[in-house]
């Protein structure tokens, strides 16, 4: 109820985006609207889906699983994060419109219950392998406990993205003029949309899970936690602090407001519009 007044109240108001926003009640009535109503929809964000709440419900699922566990405790804890940030990705995703002969929301569901299953093997891969073949000298310790958990949770974070909106790319979005007239749906727009997302979320938890190992390697090194317990509250620290940074930086890496050049559309879009620069809602 307090969302659809503030909608109403921004309507009222007659100002848009364009136009400073001097009225701290309509700034806040904005601020509201553009983190919990879908920008192509219109249709209000489950709460724990909105950007708010990413980095409170996100930062528990890593630190556990981040922890040094066996492969099934590593499975289960990988898939309950995957199945967040792939829901996430889902439903603030681009709301284009699809084909009407089958549900694309049945078939991304489907989509990205494989895929999050497929990314919790994977991540679960190295500790499988190495208690099948009690690989326990040091360096295999190191591949497989420091260095491949955070290229393999990067590169399984942006597989699932991928997938879970791969219609975008298989049916195109719609793109706008500068005026916000919708020209044209193009699957070029919906495969950079989604290139973008999931590089930028790569980027986050890849750095998430690499940046604090290297600093837990040094504070391990240098005995400034005495006991197991500060170890592991100096490690929630700077993978509390870590994660807290990287999350603005990976989400202003792309606009979500995104911009292709007319010469880069389909041949149809380029016959309607005399537009150099298009745009489309890349998504978060």
């Amino acid at each position: 109820d307090e969302i659809r007044r503030t909608r109403l109240l921004i309507q009222n108001s007659g100002k848009t985006l364009s136009e400073p926003i001097q009225n701290a009640q309509t700034k806040q009535a904005f601020l509201l609207s553009l983190s919990s109503v879908h920008p192509d929809t219109d249709k209000i964000i489950p709460v724990l889906f909105r950007p708010p709440a990413f980095l409170p419900i996100s930062l528990p699922l890593v630190i556990a699983s981040s922890l040094q566990l066996q492969a099934k405790q590593t499975f289960f804890c990988q898939f309950a994060f995957h199945t967040y940030t792939t829901g996430f990705a889902l439903l603030n995703g681009n709301g284009t419109a699809k084909a009407e002969e089958y549900s694309v929301q049945e078939k991304q569901i489907c989509y990205g219950l494989g895929a999050i299953s497929y990314a919790a093997c994977i991540g679960a891969l190295p500790f499988t392998f190495m208690n099948r073949y009690t690989l326990k000298s040091s360096l295999m310790q190191l591949v497989v406990r420091k260095l491949l958990p955070p290229p393999l949770l990067g590169l399984m974070t942006a597989f699932t993205v991928a997938v879970v909106r791969s219609p975008e790319f298989e049916n195109g979005i719609e793109v706008m003029d500068r005026n916000g007239k919708v020209v044209g749906v193009s699957r070029k727009a919906g495969e950079k949309a989604v290139k973008e997302t999931a590089l930028s979320r790569a980027v986050l938890f890849g750095t998430t899970f690499f940046l604090p190992a290297v600093l837990m390697h040094f504070v391990e090194r240098a005995k400034l936690a005495k006991t197991p317990r500060a170890l592991a509250s100096v490690r929630m620290l700077v993978m509390t602090s870590v994660l807290g940074g990287m999350l603005p930086v990976s989400l202003s890496m792309f606009p979500q407001c995104g911009e292709i050049k007319r010469a880069d559309l389909e041949p149809e879009i380029l016959s309607s519009t005399e537009e150099t620069e298009l745009f489309y809602n890349r998504g978060i």
